[in-house]
């Protein structure tokens, strides 16, 4: 018990680093709105591409991405972590992107963040799995669609890349089941062929996209 509350500081902050909300605050910064009023109302990168396009997502992205690889690194780094303490920090950085405490518990639908946990732990699983998203996007243009199979593919290529981590197999699905339980919006829009396509712009887009 006692170590557990000894490591409560660091999910904390864990959440707060991943609470950042780096789209809203760069849209707010660039044009005074709101992004959750715009576009799909998302707080993730994509949404933020169809409103200000490359220049202010890929930093935003990547932001992101480091969001949850620094929380990984210091539980696979500090006295008395490991690989359960770093995927539970990087976990808990997702549900602070997320579930932002700093714009209403609202946010994004951590993918990014997410990449950036799996990066951290997993990096030959990150490799195999950002190929595949890459790909999928390529050939469907849905950044969805992208997101769920990377998520899906994400366990079972850390059981084979990475087999030290067997051991804690239930929660790299734990983590992949967030990402699709929080793209099921976008999925029914898939099966009903409303979902927006990768690379449109501006507010027009469907709400609840991307």
């Amino acid at each position: 018990m006692s170590t557990v509350v000894a490591w409560l500081p660091w999910f904390a902050g864990a959440y707060l680093l991943g609470a950042v909300p780096t789209s809203y605050l760069v849209m707010r910064m660039a044009r005074g709105v709101d992004l959750r009023t715009v576009g799909s109302g998302n707080l993730g990168a994509t949404n933020l591409y169809r409103q200000l396009g490359w220049r202010f997502a890929v930093p935003v992205g990547l932001f992101d991405m480091a969001k949850g690889a620094l929380p990984v690194m210091a539980g696979l780094r500090l006295p008395g972590g490991g690989m359960a303490v770093a995927l539970g920090l990087g976990a808990a950085a997702v549900i602070g992107h997320v579930y932002s405490v700093f714009v209403g518990f609202k946010g994004g639908k951590g993918v990014a963040t997410g990449a950036g946990v799996v990066l951290g732990l997993s990096p030959w699983a990150f490799v195999v799995s950002l190929g595949v998203w890459g790909v999928v996007v390529w050939l469907s243009g849905y950044v969805s669609l992208a997101s769920v199979i990377a998520a899906l593919l994400f366990p079972g290529v850390t059981w084979v890349l990475h087999p030290e981590q067997r051991p804690l197999l239930w929660m790299h699905v734990a983590l992949a089941a967030l990402i699709v339980v929080l793209h099921r919006t976008n999925l029914r829009r898939l099966a009903a062929g409303t979902e927006n396509r990768f690379g449109r712009h501006g507010s027009t887009a469907s709400r609840g996209a991307g």
